[in-house]
């Protein structure tokens, strides 16, 4: 069997490259394996799409941002992939129980246990494995600088909110989620399917297999007083500590197969940790529609 092994040398802290001859001696005990490195996010989904004809399994280290370019490059493909995660917060391994050693996720490859997960598709033509979310904080991910990300791991997205992206913006949201509709205002939006987010186990309950998403709307007043704006920092701790089951007044939790959402046109998207589109959006769940290898008994 042929694998095609993808990594981007910049991902993460960029410790990649030194254990290539590792992973190649690894990966040659069950495949062929061609390793290439790429040199950007359109490099790499030219290379998947390529790849995804040739190859019986495309392997591929980075992060969660890397995990989002290989979907684009996918693009309805089924090969298999395998995940080195290499990223700063590696939610995507997070929410399916993938090692972030390096020899625990080749053991999870080689191990040849797959499961086919789902995923999102926004507005007809963008994926994304397990967020799209909208609000001040959620930018921090694509806007904090590859080298402070190097040095400083995740706390780089920590210190970057703190100085940065603090004042929650308050925006329109309505829309659709099931069989459901809600018509409100909100500094944070997230739809979810994956169990964490930002490095917090917010949806731990949740699985990429039941055909399902959770939506999540931290709600504020249009015109917010100082009590309120302070209340909204209270309600976003209380979500990324306590998760979809907080108990509070200005928290909304919706689940279903299809979200619809009209905003504001200037409101930016992040999808899996990169900046997105912006304005509304439509989210499909695509059911079984990506092959990955996880670990053997675990939830998924």
């Amino acid at each position: 069997m042929k694998c095609l092994f993808l990594y981007n040398p910049n991902s993460g802290k960029g410790n990649i490259t030194k254990h290539l001859a590792y992973i190649q001696k690894r990966l040659s005990e069950a495949y062929t394996v061609d390793m290439v490195a790429t040199s950007s996010a359109q490099d790499l989904e030219e290379r998947v799409r390529a790849g995804a004809k040739e190859y019986d399994t495309i392997v591929f280290s980075g992060g969660d941002g890397t995990f989002n370019n290989v979907l684009q490059g996918l693009k309805g493909s089924h090969v298999r992939l395998g995940y080195l995660p290499a990223g700063t917060a590696n939610d995507v391994a997070h929410s399916l129980g993938i090692p972030r050693s390096l020899r625990g996720a080749l053991n999870v490859i080689l191990s040849g246990h797959t499961e086919k997960l789902d995923c999102m598709l926004i507005n007809g033509e963008r994926y994304a494995m397990y967020v799209a979310a909208a609000g001040s904080l959620t930018s921090v991910t694509y806007e904090t600088p590859q080298r402070d990300k190097k040095f400083w791991g995740w706390f780089a997205y920590f210190f970057r909110g703190l100085t940065r992206n603090l004042k929650l913006e308050v925006f329109p949201v309505s829309g659709t989620c099931g069989d459901r509709s809600f018509e409100t205002h909100g500094v944070l939006v997230f739809v979810m399917n994956g169990r964490s987010v930002a490095g917090f186990p917010v949806n731990k309950e949740a699985s990429m297999q039941d055909g399902l998403m959770e939506l999540a709307i931290i709600q504020q007043a249009q015109r917010p007083n100082l009590i309120r704006r302070i209340g909204a920092y209270f309600s976003l701790a209380a979500f990324m500590v306590v998760g979809v089951k907080v108990k509070k007044r200005d928290i909304e939790v919706f689940r279903g197969d299809h979200v619809r959402i009209s905003t504001h046109e200037k409101l930016t998207w992040d999808f899996d940790g990169e900046e997105g589109i912006t304005g509304d959006i439509d989210v499909e769940l695509l059911r079984n529609h990506v092959e990955l290898f996880v670990p053997r008994h675990k939830k998924v």
